[in-house]
Order: structure tokens, then C-alpha cells, then sequence
């Protein structure tokens, strides 16, 4: 039923972001407010997951005011939404009774597409610079839109007359009200089939099965507290770092995420509402213990997540939420890096931080691209080339060249793989992509809205961070970087013939570069994935008129491997109130090439790298980084261990 709804919403969309982007989920919920179903690997589960919050929002508005031919509209993030762009609609269904009379609420059909506009500042809604939620687009409340089977044209009128391309929105909503109409068609067949009790008892059963298989998994890893940070690139004219702080506690069948110690909320995208740091938390969990299983609230029982009020990652009004794939992915980060603390290695490196919202929109069109980058290596494989992550669904990766030339004012003029953005490792992270789009209307404005634009996705146990995104725009041969904050920005003015330059990261590497086999790093110079440069400074493969030199090779290994810069961690007391904090000596920090505010990442060999800001610079010679007891739990190390010191940096541009 839940892959029908997919393809009729497909077949009956009217903007490209749903007939060709598949920005959309479906699920069949329960009159509890539970998932029941959702197409595995097809559905979102950042737009899935949330719908929980917003049947319970439905249900405090309406309580049993709730009838057949109702629907209700929701997008609103402090009531679990997810952004504002993204529209859920709830369509109630009610059991049979005898006598012809309207049984009990039994499951509910709901969609949640993105809309790709609603009001705000600039075409497209999302902003790097927007300050409070009003600047983002129109907020909707749990709404009853259809009363009794009569839709409620006022409110039709008022929510569409804020919207830019109202046509496009008007005809994707009568879509969702299709799709939810074909999958009732369905339940009711199911219902006159099978009958409600049963029906019913097999939801039941679907639950408590993967509820179970869970809590298995769970009794699997080792007892204990694990705690990892994961940042944000807050600000709007300099980085201004925001953290999450993720405190995964295994205990028996369960899983607490403690997010205490995350920052404050802030006056820029990046926050969230109550429902989405459960659902980043669920989604790893989910991911790493028991993929295989199906994907339901049964499985959610186990895990309990407990997001402050106030913080990034359960914000209050008038925060702005636009950024809350960014803030979701950082969640994801932060439990990743916990847990790999539990699992022995058996990690993944760093995706790409967001979702790469990129528009470009003019007074009578809106094109809007999210462009996917690599993912991780692991212990086995090298990670995969511009794909959607484990963690999102199979939604299109970008829209096809053909749809966008023959729909929008633009002209696709490449699209490729971007060599060493892949994370080095011993396996390594798959490739983003570059992706260069030309504007032939007279003027046009870009809105970008993406993270790990300057902290890059990190590598694990050993492993090199993958390069970072970047979005950028070529004119009359220059590059011109559209806002001070990369990865930031709103209603950049553009000309005709400006080109629009996509490039998404790749994913971090797994393993010790050095240890990667040579051969294998023949090939991905043959395929052009790694440059000669790289091979040579990364992986130290030397390679004469194409040929492996193996003794060359095994020399350059070692000079790379001395050239590494190692210190003893010693404990010091910082201020860490916003980052973590290490104190360098001056001989240390001259190899690294930093100074104070510069960003270096202690390498674990074991799971995930601590990042530190380098705060003090000490004189002289000691081979010493002075850092906190919490950033020595994180590594898993006491004082006097020694620790390889990375500046962080970009391996390419």
C-alpha cells in the first residue's frame, strides 16, 4: 500500500522536486499515533519518523473532534514538523461497525512532501541567513483543511497566497489528498477482507515483533556510558561553532541518548524542534544494530532520547528551523561517534553534514537541487560515490539534466565525480560530485543552505576527512564566493550567465592511508577518483611512467609516516563552554602550521577523532597537547598516551 502511495504522488505531483526529486515519504500510522508501515529504503525516515509528533499534536488540537472526510495540514517544528517546506497531511480512517455505523479511528494514510516554496525571505523558503522563523515561510498549526469531506477554501486561499509558484502548490496538495484517497481504498479492502480484529492484531504483532528484535541487538553490546561532540558551523559572517553533545548510555534491552551540553539555541537555521534529534538518534541505532528489520515504532521502543529544551536540538519559537536536516545529520554524527565507542571499530566514516539545499530562483521559476556526496569508508570497503546516505532514503540523488533544461531558465554544463574528495584511508570515502548549472534568465538569486562547508565529514580509526562541500558561483572568469559564511547563503543577486557551482563532499576514509594496498590505489588513479598528487602525499604510492615502484613506494611510507605529528596528551584545565579546547607548544604548533582558533583533530584509531580548538600556544619544544579529562574519556586515553595531531584541512578546493 505504502509503495502505491509513492507512485501515485510520483504520477500526479506538479513540481519536479516531487515527480523527479522524490522529496516526499509515506507511511500508515495507527489512531496511537505509531508507524505501521513505510516503504523500506524509499521513505525518508527524517520525514517519517517525525509524523509521531504531529498525529499527537493532531489529537491535543482536536481530541475525538475527528470524523470521516477529515483532513488535517501540518507543518509547524516546535510540534514536530521538521522544517517548513515540508507539508504533513493526515488523513483519518475509521473502522466499520455494525449497522452501517462509523467504528473507532484505525490507521491513518499520511504524506509529508517538501513544497518548494512557502513564503519567506527568498524563493525557495530555506536561507543561511535568516534570523527567526518568520523569515522562512508560512507556519501551519495542526489544521483540519477538509471538514466532513468539505475542503476549507479560506484557508486554502490564505496559505497558498503566501507561497511563490502557487499553481505548483496548489496541485501538489490535491496529489497528496489522491494519494492518502488510493491508499484508504486499500485499507478498506484489507478491512472487508480480512476484518478489523484481525487487521488489528497483525499490526499488534508487527510492532512487538520488532520491538523485540531491537532489544536483542541492544543485549549485544557492552554495558556502559559513551560520549561523543559533533559540530555545527553556526554564524553568520565567521564561524561561530555550535555543539552537540551526545551521552549514549547502554543499559540491558535499552538506550538512553542524553543531548545534554549541546549549545543554545540559535538566532540562524540551524535548530530543530522536539521530534527531530529522536529521530537522528533512532536512525543510527536503527542503521548500525538492526538493519535488516523492518522499520516501526516497535523498534523505537527501546531507545529513549532526552533533547533539552532550549538547545539546537529542541528549540522554541522564534528559532529558526530551516537547517534541521543539518542539525539531524549532526545528532547522527555525534551517536555515531559514541557508539562506535561500544561496537570495536565496526564504524562508518563521516557523511556529508546535510542536505545540500541549493535554489536558484527568478520571479517566475524556483529550481532547487540537493546534490549527494559520498559515504564512508568501513572495515571492508571503500564508501560510495555521490549516493544518498544509509541514513536517508532512495530519494533522487540529482534532478536529470533534460527536466531542468526543459522546465527552468538554465543550462546543466557539468556534472561529474570530484577526484580526492573521497576521505584517504585504508579503505576510503566515496567521491561527491560537481555538478555546474548556468543561468540564461536576465537575473536570478541563490539561497544555499549546507554544513560541513569548513568542518569537513571526519574519518575514522586512522582515517582522513573527506573534502568539504562548496558552493560557489564562476563569473566572467572568476570565482566569486556568494556569502562570508560558506555553505550560508540568501538571495545572492545573479546575472545572466553566471554559472552555479555545486561541489558535495566526499565521505571520511576508514583505516591508516598508509596501510591501503598500492594496487588498489592504481586503479583509483586510473579511474581518475585520485590525482598522482594525492597518491603520492596521501597514500605515499609511487608510480614511474605507470608503473608501481613498490621499494620507492615503501620508502615514501615511511618518510610520510615520520613526517606525522605526535604528542603526549597531558591534562589541562580550558574554558570549553562553546568547544573543546587543546593547548600546543610552539614547536607542535609550527608543524601543524596553526595558531589560536585553528581547528585540529586528535586522531582515534579505535573509532571516531576528537576536534579541538587550539586555544594557548605555549613556548618551546615539549611534544605536549594539554587537553580536558572529558576530551580524554572521548578519545579513550589517560594522560601521558601519545595522540597523531591533524591540522583540519581540505585536501582539495
Amino acid at each position: 500500500i505504502v509503495r502505491e502511495m509513492r507512485v501515485t504522488l510520483v504520477r500526479t505531483a506538479y513540481s519536479s522536486i516531487l515527480y523527479e526529486g522524490e522529496d516526499f515519504s509515506c507511511v500508515l500510522m495507527d489512531r496511537h499515533a505509531q508507524i505501521v508501515a513505510m516503504s523500506r529504503g524509499q521513505d525518508h525516515p527524517l520525514h517519517i519518523v517525525p509524523i509521531s509528533w504531529s498525529m499527537k499534536a493532531v489529537h491535543e488540537r482536536f481530541g475525538d473532534d475527528i470524523h470521516p472526510g477529515d483532513i488535517f495540514l501540518h507543518n509547524d517544528p516546535y510540534t514536530g514538523g521538521t522544517h517548513l517546506n515540508d507539508v504533513a497531511m493526515i488523513y483519518p480512517m475509521f473502522a466499520p461497525a455494525p449497522g452501517g455505523q462509523t467504528g473507532e479511528l484505525f490507521l491513518f494514510p499520511v504524506v509529508r512532501a517538501h513544497w518548494g516554496d512557502v513564503g519567506g525571505m527568498s524563493p525557495g523558503s530555506l536561507s543561511g541567513r535568516v534570523t527567526e522563523i518568520y523569515q522562512e515561510g508560512v507556519r501551519i498549526p495542526p489544521i483540519r483543511i477538509v471538514e466532513r469531506g468539505r475542503p476549507n477554501q479560506a484557508a486554502l486561499d490564505l496559505i497558498f497566497a503566501n507561497m511563490r509558484g502557487p499553481r505548483e502548490r496548489e496541485g501538489d496538495f490535491r496529489a497528496m489528498i489522491g494519494t492518502c484517497r488510493k491508499a484508504a481504498e486499500r485499507v478498506e479492502a484489507l478491512l472487508g477482507r480480512y476484518g478489523h480484529a484481525t487487521l488489528q492484531a497483525c499490526v499488534s504483532e508487527l510492532l512487538d515483533r520488532a520491538e523485540q528484535r531491537m532489544r536483542q541487538r541492544i543485549r549485544e553490546l557492552p554495558p556502559g556510558q559513551y560520549a561523543y561532540e559533533a559540530y555545527l558551523e553556526g554564524g553568520h559572517d565567521h564561524l561561530e561553532p555550535l555543539r552537540v553533545r551526545a551521552s549514549v548510555t547502554v543499559s540491558g534491552d535499552r538506550v538512553i541518548v542524553d543531548l545534554a551540553g549541546t549549545s543554545p539555541q540559535t538566532a540562524g537555521p540551524t535548530n530543530v524542534g522536539p521530534a527531530m534529534a529522536p529521530t537522528g538518534a533512532f536512525t543510527i541505532l536503527k542503521a548500525f544494530l538492526d538493519p535488516g528489520g523492518e522499520i516501526n515504532s516497535g523498534a523505537f521502543r527501546p531507545l529513549t532520547v532526552i533533547a533539552p529544551e532550549g538547545t539546537i536540538v529542541n528549540a522554541r519559537r522564534p528559532a529558526p528551523c530551516g537547517g534541521m536536516v543539518e542539525v539531524k545529520y549532526c545528532v547522527e554524527s555525534a551517536v555515531m561517534g559514541a557508539l562506535s565507542q561500544a561496537i570495536a571499530g565496526k564504524v562508518t566514516g563521516d557523511l556529508k553534514g546535510g542536505g545540500n539545499h541549493c535554489y536558484v530562483g527568478g520571479p517566475d521559476f524556483i529550481f532547487y537541487e540537493y546534490p549527494a556526496g559520498g559515504t564512508g569508508g568501513w572495515d571492508g570497503g571503500d564508501g560510495n560515490n555521490a549516493v544518498r546516505a544509509f541514513t536517508e532514503s532512495d530519494i533522487t540523488t540529482i534532478q536529470p539534466v533534460e527536466a531542468v533544461e526543459q522546465k527552468y531558465p538554465l543550462r546543466v554544463e557539468r556534472c561529474e565525480l570530484r577526484p580526492d574528495s573521497g576521505g584517504a584511508g585504508h579503505y576510503r570515502g566515496g567521491l561527491g560530485l560537481v555538478r555546474e548549472v548556468r543561468v540564461l534568465a536576465p537575473s536570478a538569486q541563490l539561497s544555499v543552505l549546507a554544513e560541513k562547508s569548513l568542518l569537513s565529514p571526519y574519518g575514522v580509526c586512522g582515517g582522513y576527512g573527506g573534502a568539504p562541500n562548496r558552493f560557489y558561483v564562476k563569473r566572467a572568469g572568476a570565482d566569486v564566493e556568494p556569502s562570508p559564511l560558506p555553505g550560508k547563503v540568501s538571495a545572492f543577486p545573479l546575472v545572466r550567465d553566471d554559472v552555479v557551482v555545486m561541489a558535495s563532499s566526499g565521505g571520511g576514509g576508514f583505516g591508516d592511508p598508509l596501510e591501503r594496498d598500492p594496487v588498489r590505489v592504481l586503479v583509483d588513479l586510473a579511474q581518475g577518483v585520485v590525482t598522482p598528487a594525492a597518491a603520492a602525499s596521501l597514500y605515499g604510492v609511487v608510480v614511474t611512467d605507470g608503473v608501481l615502484d613498490e621499494a620507492a613506494t615503501a620508502q615514501r611510507r615511511r618518510e610520510l609516516a615520520a613526517e606525522r605529528v605526535i604528542a603526549t596528551l597531558r591534562l589541562t584545565s580550558h574554558d570549553e563552554a562553546q568547544t573543546r579546547i587543546v593547548s600546543l607548544d610552539g614547536a607542535t604548533a609550527r608543524r601543524l602550521g596553526v595558531t589560536r582558533g585553528h581547528v585540529v583533530e586528535l586522531v582515534n584509531r579505535a573509532g571516531a577523532p576528537e576536534r579541538c580548538w587550539v586555544g594557548a600556544v605555549r613556548d618551546g619544544a615539549s611534544r605536549e597537547a594539554g587537553v580536558s579529562p572529558i576530551t580524554l574519556s572521548m578519545l579513550g586515553r589517560v594522560a601521558g598516551d601519545e595522540v597523531e595531531i591533524r591540522k583540519l584541512a581540505s585536501p582539495v578546493q
